[in-house]
């Protein structure tokens, strides 16, 4: 069995399930690993409590890999939410964001702008649907001193084009929300200047998996104003309240949760050996597929066709959308709701049955209403 092969045997979820941008069902060798962590942090023995934390440093270094990164640029956090606490937070100057991102960015930075009052926050026009580069472009000015843009939309799974931006951008700095993409896409990391991720979804590592990478000149710009006890030099019981640390470890309040790095280490193993365009090629090409049955079944798709990643948003007609959502519950099809709006997001491993469910479920739809409540559909997480 090649790595590939043995990547995607770990897909063991239910037949129907199609939410990976909503939370991603830990893989078999993640839920491996947690066990012998959980048993070797059991006895108190020191030998078993330092296995478990040297995940730690396993953890950041696998990060950095995939992101063609050096680990001193990657600190563990508890979400994505936090790093870009982080981020925003030491931030001075202007930000240009959409206000249709997912709420994590425009909070964090309406949060450091009213709290420490050194950020300014500017926002695209709400009609503009996907933060291109000519729409980035046309909102900076000298002020504007980073942007803050998420990888992956999390409505309608369009795929930012980093390097367009970078080159948009210039020498401000580049935010990115990475969460939606994360080792399911193969981009160009090194666009970003500070990225911004977390293992429970695509990755399959449990929540509690959060990381960041703030490069070099990411950490000229953006002071660590909120560094806690783990982003100083200070010794363990020193009384003094240091400095913050020089590498990215600055952007922490809290010691990472070596449990849960271990997990993360387990997911992104499993991944960067069956090899991350290996399976961003495959969350492709099941995304053309719920595509296809889409269409075959005339349904608007909302979803980019040349730019997306693993999420697809359908359009239904209005009224229409409650009349699909119960249909797929009746098929056993785990999907999001919400706003109108249905959110289909395979994964590389999502099987032929699943969508044998999806186009059956698609195809009911369109005989006429039904009785049966959408309970069994997720409602949005992101």
């Amino acid at each position: 069995m090649s790595d590939l092969e043995s990547y995607l045997a770990g897909f063991d979820v239910d037949p129907g399930y199609l939410n990976w941008a909503s939370f991603g069902p830990l893989s078999a060798a993640v839920r491996e690993e947690a066990r012998a962590d959980e048993e070797a942090s059991a006895t108190g023995r020191p030998s078993g409590i330092d296995l478990v934390a040297g995940h730690v440093d396993e953890a950041r270094a696998l990060v950095a890999e995939v992101l063609a990164a050096d680990a001193d640029e990657v600190t563990l956090v508890p979400s994505t939410t936090d790093a870009l606490f982080h981020a925003l937070f030491g931030l001075s100057g202007t930000v240009v964001l959409s206000p249709n991102e997912y709420p994590t960015i425009p909070v964090a930075a309406r949060r450091a702008a009213d709290i420490r009052g050194a950020l300014t926050v500017r926002e695209l026009d709400p009609a503009i649907a996907s933060v291109t580069p000519d729409a980035v472009r046309e909102a900076l000015t000298d002020e504007v001193t980073a942007v803050a843009v998420s990888l992956v939309d999390y409505r309608t799974g369009y795929l930012a084009d980093l390097p367009a931006l970078r080159e948009v951008v210039g020498d401000r700095l580049l935010v990115v929300d990475a969460i939606q993409g994360f080792g399911v896409v193969d981009v160009d990391w090194a666009a970003a200047d500070v990225v911004a991720g977390h293992g429970y979804k695509w990755v399959r590592a449990g929540r509690g998996t959060g990381f960041a990478r703030f490069t070099a000149r990411a950490r000229e710009r953006i002071a660590p104003v909120l560094a806690g006890v783990a982003g100083t030099d200070a010794e363990l019981g020193d009384l003094k309240v240091g400095p913050p640390r020089a590498d990215a470890a600055a952007y922490a309040v809290s010691r990472p949760d070596p449990q849960a790095a271990g997990r993360l280490s387990a997911a992104l193993r499993e991944m960067t050996e069956a090899g991350i365009p290996a399976v961003a090629g495959l969350v492709a090409e099941n995304a053309r597929r719920v595509m296809a049955i889409a269409d075959a079944h005339g349904i608007p798709v909302l979803t980019d066709r040349d730019r997306h990643a693993g999420i697809v948003a359908l359009a239904p007609e209005p009224g229409r959308a409650g009349v699909i959502a119960a249909e797929l519950a009746n098929a056993g099809v785990i999907a999001t709701v919400r706003d109108g709006l249905i959110r289909v997001s395979p994964h590389a491993g999502t099987s032929d049955a699943a969508f044998d469910l999806l186009e059956g479920a698609l195809a009911a739809s369109q005989s006429g209403p039904i009785v049966s409540p959408p309970a069994a559909v997720l409602p949005l997480l992101g």
